[in-house]
């Protein structure tokens, strides 16, 4: 038998509201992309919801609205994908980063509090050229679906006259609250933009797309205004009746916009998100009670938080088995149980190593764990049978290399 990593849930629901888009003949940014960001800006309770072609694409134009630009220090994680870093570089601007929890795989706060204390004395923190100007913008990242310690992020925020920006591209849904007796919190409302996801592994999906949502009406109108080659009116509606052919460029932007078609699945998808999530969070359940008594560091979800489960990365424990990471995961391949690795750290990576003069030591409790990560497939739907493979395929080979 063999496991893919992921497969969207698509259902006749998802057929029949892209076909309904198909045969309306309006195919591209229409009415079905603003009723899918109404819906959404009310599902996460943020006052405005941009949608957009990639998460990549919220995270740059949420970076161009808070006027980052050439020389610039802005605060990323290393512990994160590619998009996080690579928009701080679209501006010439400097990516600070910041190691990571070595719990949940967050932001930690530590790491960014002593990277501003140091910036802001005048000192020196790792990879930063002379010369770069001080943060005005944090982006964290919350790893996996876990939402990462919100509360410190916002007293940085604060502390530091800081713009924050959510990297939340695992999330959706996801909550957290300020203890195990307060309020829930939705991941979409607290920052000044969060950045969505809906990637095709995603926990919903559009194929391609995302979202940006925010509750400052300028910053929303710039993103919007950005978003479609900065035309200067909803350039979508000059082929309606409620629109006109004319428009003015306002500002040089982007090609960013979402399709119907797209959102048209998006709708689907998030009229099912709390029933999709519910299945990732039993697909995780029994992950977790199968692979307890293995030399596995397994995720999990504190009481004060509510995770999504796009990924389930576990940490082996290399000094009780016979074998590294990639040997392991070499040997789930051979027997048909896809997986990833999420991720090897952005100050490792060539690019940012070599600009920088970066050094692995210098976040070291990243780059102590990245060779310890592997991510398992976890995705609604996921059947019986193959939750049995991946679990007794992995059982089976930690206890066969044991020290």
């Amino acid at each position: 038998m063999t496991v893919p990593f992921f497969r969207p849930s698509i259902t006749e629901l998802e057929i029949e509201e892209v076909l309904a888009s198909l045969r309306s003949g309006w195919l591209t940014t229409g009415p079905r992309v603003k009723e899918f960001e109404r819906r959404f800006a009310e599902t996460v309770g943020a006052k405005h919801a941009i949608a957009l072609n990639s998460c990549t694409a919220a995270l740059h134009l949420a970076l161009e609205a808070v006027g980052v630009g050439r020389g610039d220090g802005v605060l990323v994680p290393t512990m994160t994908f590619a998009a996080t870093a690579e928009v701080v570089r679209y501006f010439d601007a400097v990516p600070i980063f910041v190691d990571c929890d070595p719990v949940t795989l967050c932001p930690d706060p530590t790491s960014i509090r002593a990277a501003l204390e140091a910036l802001n004395a005048g000192r020196t923190w790792p990879g930063v050229p002379p010369g770069t100007k001080p943060p005005r913008v944090l982006v964290t990242m919350h790893y996996g679906g876990l939402v990462g310690a919100m509360g410190e992020y916002r007293r940085l925020a604060d502390d530091f006259n800081l713009q924050l920006i959510e990297d939340a591209a695992h999330t959706m849904p996801a909550a957290f609250r300020a203890d195990a007796t307060a309020p829930w919190e939705a991941v979409g409302g607290a920052s000044l933009v969060t950045c969505f996801s809906f990637y095709a592994n995603k926990c919903i999906t559009t194929g391609e797309g995302g979202m940006a949502t925010t509750n400052d009406d300028a910053v929303a109108a710039r993103m919007r205004l950005m978003s479609l080659h900065g035309m200067d009116r909803d350039a979508w509606k000059r082929y309606t009746d409620q629109g006109s052919w004319y428009y003015e460029v306002v500002a040089p932007g982007f090609k960013y916009n979402m399709t119907d078609v797209a959102a048209a699945l998006g709708l689907a998808q998030l009229g099912r998100h709390q029933t999709l999530w519910a299945e990732r969070r039993q697909v995780a359940g029994r992950l977790t009670a199968a692979l307890a008594d293995l030399p596995l560091e397994l995720p999990f979800e504190p009481p004060d938080r509510q995770h999504s489960w796009h990924l389930y990365s576990v940490k082996l424990r290399l000094n009780e088995l016979r074998i590294g990471r990639d040997q392991f995961l070499d040997a789930l391949k051979a027997r048909g149980i896809a997986h990833s690795v999420h991720w090897q750290p952005l100050h490792m990576m060539p690019y940012y190593r070599e600009r920088y003069a970066l050094r692995a030591e210098d976040f070291p409790v990243a780059a102590s764990l990245w060779p310890r990560l592997a991510s398992l497939p976890i995705f609604a739907g996921m059947t019986t049978d193959e939750l049995a493979e991946v679990t007794s395929t992995v059982a089976a080979l930690l206890r066969a290399n044991l020290r």
